[in-house]
């Protein structure tokens, strides 16, 4: 049985998460009439809320767990940037990596909501990678934090903060420290990933990254394509969430499938950022990666009950591994 004592060990695991940073900001309001100006519904807004999204949702989860994250990106000097260095501070996420540059932009992703349903979503950003001077100075922030961590994750949102330069450099720092690495990718820089210790792409990601549109009921034909990409990779680990098929997780030997959870599904923004989580401080703890997939998977699943981005339920997550037996 591990869930208390597993969960209670996650507490104080010092992780060094590297990726992109964005604020999740929330118009919720009703809508009575349509506009003259042109035909679209007016929202009448009575509240506003901004969250922690991208790499920083990572982080809070990890500190809803009780882990120590210290975030690692660059964000705009702009007004956006500091609300989010506040919203991290509140939030006791150590924020000692972030640099602020006047070439870049915060990312603010604004959702209007009316009667709990998204009717429009907009993105204020910049998705060009990062110049020379500030891959060169975010590389040297992250190398001077290694030290201090037990595991790194690479959270990409192609945002631009994470370039190949940035990845190969870390991850062979961290790997001559004996540090796992741990990576949530994206299209852009997937291939870019080798010799990470934990891989965890969704299936878009897998079937985009190595240009393969195979069945996962082929299951022959799937776990060669896995096989293949941690040859080419040298993976330690491949963690593949499956949606409502569940997840896999494989060494390239034993490929272990994990099954969904039934759930009440009320929003699935963030699971991959909660799996990522918790899928870290267990492999900081060096569980059985059959573990691994089992317990993530349940905590995605739990996230995926909530309405827009939240981080996950420590105390629930404790009772739900109980109930199954973890």
């Amino acid at each position: 049985m591990l869930n208390n004592n597993l969960i209670n060990q996650f507490e104080n695991i010092p992780v060094l998460v590297i990726g992109d940073l964005m604020i999740d900001a929330y118009l919720f309001g009703n809508v009575d009439r349509i506009s003259p100006e042109a035909p679209v519904p007016i929202v009448a807004v009575n509240k506003k809320e901004n969250r922690l999204g991208g790499a920083a949702n990572v982080a809070l989860n990890l500190t809803a767990l009780g882990a120590k994250p210290i975030i690692c990106s660059v964000i705009g000097n702009d007004l956006e940037g500091n609300d989010l260095i506040n919203l991290l501070s509140k939030n006791n996420i150590d924020a000692s990596g972030i640099i602020q540059s006047n070439d870049r932009l915060t990312t603010v992703k604004t959702r209007v909501i009316s009667q709990n349903h998204q009717m429009l979503r907009i993105d204020n950003e910049i998705t060009n990678n990062l110049n020379n001077e500030l891959t060169d100075l975010l590389i040297e922030k992250a190398k001077g934090l290694l030290t201090r961590v037990k595991i790194v994750i690479f959270e990409d949102y192609d945002k631009g903060v994470i370039t190949e330069k940035l990845i190969t450099e870390i991850t062979k720092a961290a790997n001559q420290l004996g540090i796992s690495t741990v990576v949530d990718p994206k299209k852009r820089n997937f291939n870019f990933y080798n010799h990470v210790t934990l891989f965890k792409p969704n299936l878009k990601e897998l079937r985009e990254g190595t240009n393969e549109n195979f069945l996962v009921d082929d299951k022959k034909h799937f776990e060669s394509i896995c096989k293949a990409l941690m040859l080419k990779m040298n993976l330690k680990y491949l963690f593949v969430t499956l949606s409502e098929k569940g997840v896999l997780i494989t060494d390239g030997k034993t490929f272990n499938y994990i099954p969904a959870h039934f759930r009440k599904i009320a929003d699935v923004s963030g699971a991959g950022d909660t799996v990522i989580s918790v899928a870290s401080l267990c492999l900081a703890l060096n569980i059985p990666i059959e573990q691994i997939a089992a317990i993530s998977n349940l905590a995605g699943g739990l996230v995926c009950e909530e309405v827009g981005v939240v981080p996950i339920n420590k105390s629930k997550l404790a009772q739900e591994l109980t109930e199954i037996g973890l």
